[in-house]
């Protein structure tokens, strides 16, 4: 079945759910507790095909960079003199790309000369220039909230200048005297918070040469570093790793709290779109948990009318009052007292990478048993620059 079949069968269920949900509603305007579970298992079946379709596109997206051409013939660029004709230098180059794959497959026993191009300050070796910009790539798929975020490449600390409050016009009468009103800035720095991943691959499969090696490296330590880096962009204490767009201070501002503690209301999604500043609304995103996301499928308007539209074109994501919506496993569940929705413009919040991403072979460590370990490192920070940019749904403490 092609990604267009399961959207087209999707799209068919959620209409089928939207119907069986209209006719069974009983007169206090509920479900009986027989029609509350089939309406559930029909919901269900369209988060799978959901989560089927997001898959796919994945799949597709990756065999696509897969596929392309890792090198052009010469007589596609006849001698031309321009500057992008010349070969790659540094660790750009194909000889550092291959001395790092030889090293690797080597157990690190074969090491070129040209490595020592690359070698960072703890004595791992970089990234070749390629690899790097690939493990960008998988950052970016993987963490929703670098693909919302605003992404910063520092060399230092990174200060973001932020005018904190505005001069004012004021009337005067002709002739009367001036008033000065004081303009105040605040700064943002960027920091450089330390995150690694290590993995152990058999000796096996680095001397395998028909393995794909790089690829598994790279897929395996980009998975890995999305979802810590995403964890912390959302819930980051700012101590020691980034700080979250959830963060009680220096987070986003609560725009509406729930009147009950475990439910709800289309009128409360409302109010808290409302409660964001028209302009930051012109690209604002809903963001939340895929346990509140099924809730917010079930909401009505005063019209009787889905507050949730599905996307009917594929790589777009569904709405929520026209607002797209994402989804992060790392967003907390809809608790008492907890935030259950973000919805901003998430572009407020700076993603600043420190430099590069290095890597470096975990020496004898695994010698015994047959494994070769691998650890890769990078410094990143994250801060939300407006907290207005961004206003969180909140439930009710208590009952």
């Amino acid at each position: 079945m092609t990604i267009i079949e399961l959207r087209e069968k999707r799209n068919k269920a959620w209409e089928a759910a939207k119907a069986f949900a209209e006719t069974h509603t009983t007169d206090k305007g509920t479900l009986t507790a027989e029609d509350t579970a089939a309406y559930e298992r029909m919901e269900q079946e369209i988060q799978d095909l959901s989560r089927e379709i997001q898959r796919r596109e994945r799949q597709e997206a990756m065999d696509a960079e897969l596929a392309k051409p890792v090198s052009v013939p010469i007589t596609g660029k006849p001698m031309s003199g321009r500057q992008e004709d010349a070969p790659k230098t540094g660790r750009a180059s194909e000889a550092y790309k291959n001395a790092m794959l030889t090293a690797m497959r080597t157990n690190f026993r074969q090491i070129s000369n040209v490595l020592s191009e690359g070698v960072d300050a703890n004595g791992g070796y970089l990234v070749p220039e390629e690899y790097d910009r690939r493990l960008i790539d998988v950052l970016t798929e993987e963490n929703v909230m670098r693909s919302l975020g605003t992404n910063i490449t520092t060399s230092g600390e990174h200060k973001i200048n932020i005018a904190a409050t505005k001069p004012a016009a004021a009337w005067i009468e002709e002739g009367g005297a001036l008033t000065f009103g004081d303009a105040t800035f605040d700064q943002i720095i960027l920091d450089a918070h330390k995150l690694h991943v290590a993995i152990k691959v058999t000796e096996e499969l680095l001397y395998d040469n028909a393995f794909g090696l790089e690829n598994y490296i790279i897929q395996q330590f980009g998975k890995a570093l999305a979802n810590a880096e995403e964890d912390a962009f959302i819930n980051g204490t700012g101590k020691g790793q980034p700080l979250g767009i959830l963060a009680a201070t220096g987070g986003a501002q609560v725009g509406v709290t729930t009147a009950s503690a475990n439910k709800v209301t289309a009128d409360e999604i409302i109010n808290l779109v409302y409660s964001l500043k028209r302009p930051y609304r012109k690209n604002a995103v809903f963001l939340a948990n895929d346990v509140c996301v099924a809730e917010l499928r079930k909401l009505k308007d005063n019209n009787g009318q889905y507050l949730w539209q599905p996307s009917l074109q594929a790589g777009e994501t569904d709405r929520v009052l026209g607002y797209k919506v994402y989804t992060s496993p790392f967003f907390p569940i809809p608790a008492a007292g907890k935030a259950a929705v973000a919805f901003g413009d998430f572009s407020y919040y700076n993603i600043g990478d420190r430099g590069t991403r290095s890597f470096a072979e975990l020496k004898e460590l695994f010698a015994g048993n047959g494994m070769v370990g691998f650890v890769a490192k990078e410094r990143v920070d994250g801060k939300l620059v407006l907290p207005e940019a961004v206003k969180l749904l909140t439930m009710k403490s208590g009952s």
